[in-house]
């Protein structure tokens, strides 16, 4: 006997577990009948897991945190037993914005701080020449990509609510409103920077692995109060998607898993692109320079998989330094809460690990993240929209 079970995804590369766990069978093998349901924004996704539509989906980190606190929509506890990706993201710009940052640049190109520096810099000139703000797309207001975007940026003195634009799209659309001048840049998942420079309509600045070394993006996000009422359930989508992470690392696995993703109906573009973003070796500019990173995206390797709360942290910080959280010690525990290692442990039949003592994050800028000093590390920022 088999139980049905309804999960909600974007098309982007870091579904990719809950992909090919229903696609090569590790979910059918662990007893469950999975219908994959491909959205097109987060809300969507969101909304139909908090009104029971979907079992579980792909969803953005922040945003399972958001519901949890109740900021931004309605409260909804979510547990997250499954990292489905680390990092992933990367920041795609017009080639007139890549030119008028190079042009400004002091420094190494892939450097984040020379970039953000640069950035400074043409943001000024364009006030003085009283030119438009820069725009900005990022997915959501509760996502990574708006923090990546307003940590890289304020690291140089740019202050993303008052110096530039930051408008929410969904990952699909990134592409044509950079083609058609609606946005000067973007921060998104894979595969859509790629799509972008593979057209010649944007090059790819940083991926965000230069800003955080370690960055929580997509978790397997669960009601809590389904959660506790359906464990056997959970356990067994932990099992097939951690099989599926498993499968996906191998590097002899990655052309079928590239052919997998790339149905119609699950991210529907090329197999070639999407082979490249698992490898780590994304085409950069539209010339054809490519560049490599081992942390492009992680998967399952290096613990990817296994729920941090440390990670939980940074995000909940990024929050409170935003302005969309006033801070509370019981927030901030919520929000840890949000990471579930130990139904990861306990689905694998692993030993639980204690906490990790160094800098989970690893971002370039800022002292090392204590997630337990949120103030500390809000403290060392001089730009921000703190609530008093």
């Amino acid at each position: 006997m088999t139980t049905p079970v309804h999960i909600g995804f974007i098309p982007l590369v870091d579904a990719a577990a809950l992909i090919v766990a229903v696609d090569k069978g590790f979910a059918a093998a662990e007893g469950l009948d999975v219908t994959l349901v491909r959205e097109v924004s987060w809300s969507n996704v969101r909304d139909k897991l908090n009104i029971g539509m979907f079992d579980a989906a792909h969803l953005l980190a922040p945003v399972a945190i958001a519901s949890s606190l109740g900021i931004g929509h309605v409260k909804m506890p979510i547990a997250a037993p499954f990292n489905l990706g680390l990092n992933g993201n990367a920041i795609t710009v017009s080639p007139a914005l890549h030119a008028a940052i190079l042009a400004e640049i002091d420094g190494d190109p892939f450097d984040p701080m020379a970039t953000a520096l640069a950035l400074s810099r043409v943001v000024a000139t364009r006030r003085k020449n009283n030119a438009e703000p820069l725009t900005f797309g990022m997915t959501f207001p509760f996502s990574t990509h708006n923090y990546q975007l307003r940590f890289w940026m304020a690291a140089g003195g740019v202050d993303p609510d008052e110096d530039v634009r930051l408008v929410v799209l969904p990952p699909p659309y990134m592409v044509d409103s950079i083609a058609g001048g609606q946005i000067d840049a973007f921060c998104v998942g894979a595969p859509w920077n790629s799509i972008a420079v593979d057209r010649g309509v944007g090059h790819i600045l940083h991926f965000v692995s230069d800003i955080l070394l370690r960055a929580a993006e997509k978790v397997l996000a669960i009601r809590q109060s389904w959660a506790e009422k359906n464990p056997l359930v959970v356990a067994a989508m932990v099992r097939a998607a951690s099989r599926a992470a498993e499968f996906i690392e191998q590097p002899h696995n990655r052309s079928e898993v590239a052919r997998i993703l790339a149905q119609p109906e699950r991210i529907g573009v090329d197999a070639e692109v999407i082979q490249r973003t698992l490898d780590g070796r994304l085409k950069i500019l539209p010339d054809g320079t490519m560049r490599e990173s081992s942390r492009y995206l992680l998967v399952g390797r290096e613990d990817a998989a296994r729920p941090d709360r440390a990670q939980a942290a940074w995000l909940y910080a990024q929050m409170v330094r935003w302005g969309q959280a006033s801070f509370s010690p019981e927030a901030l525990e919520t929000a840890k809460g949000v990471f579930r290692a130990d139904l990861y442990d306990a689905a694998l039949g692993l030993t639980a690990k204690p906490a990790n003592g160094s800098d989970a994050v690893g971002a370039f800028a800022g002292p090392a993240f204590n997630p337990d000093d949120i103030a500390g590390h809000l403290a060392a920022f001089r730009i921000g929209r703190q609530k008093s």
